[in-house]
């Protein structure tokens, strides 16, 4: 019988002077279960103590998932705390009361296979022992932040250690603040303003990049004008050259022409949000080439692509480095943490060495760097990679058997731990041309049959983008995917 995680602080009388003491038991993993019985009634762990003795870590009691879908409303917009987390396709967002190993439990008790694993943040798992023994360590050390400790040291350490491009390191949480203080830094070293980007690509929420992303087919013809969101303001889009990925042409037209007024050219080396789309042979290797030749600095945005299939990230899997990149999502173990990695020359820009400000009280607090050291400590295991790379390239192999079996237009582009669901599309994926194509409805159509059988695929709204599983999925777990992937696909295979 598997034996029950107890995270215990006990709390004595202040006026006794005794200090916070923490009992750690581990659980075994999540016993895999078939598809057809995925409910697991474990009880839910506690942690006792603390203030008054309340309950920190108490199971809610079971919810109606559409009673708390209308509560919520009442006071977040659209019942969400972040526009993306509503699922289209179920209608509804999956409010999750706890989540473990391989699992998402939902608030009324139902299990589901994690096919989203925090969109790539959960490479290790839900609630890895690791990260839980980081977290009691933060408790105890005191969760202090704006204050740096050796632990940022060592974490700065180990990212130079790993990370082709990087001689330093500047800690921030979201992708979004990396690739924001990233191009500030960029500017600023060039003296230049502009930005060029490809179509498909995803860098962050701010008005300096949700430009020229995912653009509407009727707008590709000037995706540089087009403004991701409301609120933008339009005066941004001066800034902003957005070309198709893998179009060496493209990018050479721009350069010959605003060379001397572009600062970076920034790219995900793989497009995760387009699907997966990897760069085209020579591709990578000839930006670098034409970036030098302009003084464009070349900038990878690695927040998704780092650590999905080697600890240097995709500027080791592919051979080309950049001059700086960002990375994050999965380094946090979890939890929100990112980072800017360059040059010596290019970072010691940032204050207090130069000129550039990047700061926040709230960048690199103490769990998360702890966190991190302790997924960089599992990844750099010499079987950790091998291990997991070894049950993608069977997961990939049977997914592209089960297609070819039914005969229908499905692409699945990968790298490493993640890869894409393109629906409709009958050759493999060159740009976002080619991601415009895939069939939204039926993509919809197949996470509702997934959900139905205990699977769960995140939407993006019908758009292909990326999933994968994490290290806590057995082989069992996988097998049980596999066998909902291909009932799914019949579901939307009479569609073609």
């Amino acid at each position: 019988m598997p034996r029950r995680l107890r995270s215990v602080l006990h709390r004595d009388s202040l006026r006794r002077g005794t200090r916070l003491r923490h009992t750690l038991h581990r659980a075994d993993p999540v016993a895999p279960s078939h598809t057809a019985d995925l409910s697991v009634n474990r009880p839910r762990r506690r942690v006792a103590g603390g203030l008054g003795g309340a309950h920190l870590c108490k199971r809610s009691t079971l919810l109606n998932r559409d009673e708390l879908f209308a509560r919520a409303r009442k006071s977040l917009p659209g019942g969400v705390c972040a526009s993306t987390r509503l699922n289209v396709a179920l209608g509804h967002p999956l409010y999750v009361e706890r989540a473990e190993g391989s699992r998402l439990y939902d608030v009324e008790g139902k299990p589901y296979l994690d096919m989203s694993c925090g969109h790539g943040a959960a490479l290790l798992g839900h609630g890895h022992p690791a990260v839980r023994d980081a977290l009691l360590q933060a408790s105890e050390l005191g969760i202090c932040c704006s204050s740096d400790m050796i632990h940022h040291v060592k974490l700065a350490e180990e990212l130079c250690s790993l990370i082709p491009c990087a001689e330093r390191v500047r800690f921030t949480n979201s992708g979004s603040e990396a690739t924001l203080h990233a191009i500030r830094l960029c500017r600023a070293a060039t003296g230049r303003d502009l930005i060029v980007r490809f179509t498909g690509h995803f860098h962050g929420y701010h008005e300096h990049t949700f430009i020229g992303g995912h653009v509407p087919a009727d707008h590709l013809d000037d995706p540089s004008s087009f403004r991701e969101s409301p609120g933008i303001p339009e005066a941004m889009t001066q800034f902003i050259r957005a070309i198709p990925f893998n179009d060496l042409g493209a990018v050479e037209r721009v350069l010959s022409v605003e060379g001397d007024r572009v600062a970076t050219l920034i790219l995900e080396p793989v497009d995760f949000n387009s699907g997966g789309i990897p760069p085209q042979p020579g591709f990578l290797e000839s930006l670098r080439e034409l970036t030098r030749q302009h003084g464009v600095l070349l900038f990878f945005d690695e927040i998704q692509t780092s650590f999905k299939k080697s600890t240097g990230g995709a500027q080791a899997d592919f051979g080309v480095t950049p001059d700086i990149c960002t990375i994050g999502k999965s380094l946090g173990g979890g939890l929100a943490l990112s980072a800017i990695c360059a040059g010596a020359e290019l970072m010691d820009l940032y204050r207090p060495v130069g000129e550039v400000t990047h700061s926040g009280t709230f960048m690199a607090p103490l769990p998360n760097v702890l966190s991190g050291l302790a997924f960089l400590d599992q990844v750099t295991q010499p079987t950790f990679y091998p291990d997991l790379l070894g049950r993608f390239d069977t997961f990939y192999d049977e997914v592209d058997a089960m297609i070819a079996r039914r005969g229908i237009p499905v692409q699945v582009p990968r790298h490493g731990a993640r890869f894409g669901i393109l629906v409709g599309l009958d050759h493999p994926p060159i740009d976002y041309r080619d991601a415009l194509c895939h069939r939204k409805d039926l993509w919809l159509a197949f996470i509702r049959h997934a959900f139905e059988r205990g699977v769960y695929f995140h939407d993006y709204g019908g758009g292909p983008c990326h999933h994968g599983f994490g290290a806590a999925h057995s082989q069992q777990d996988i097998d049980s995917i596999l066998q909902v992937m291909d009932e799914a696909f019949g579901e939307i295979a009479t569609e073609f």
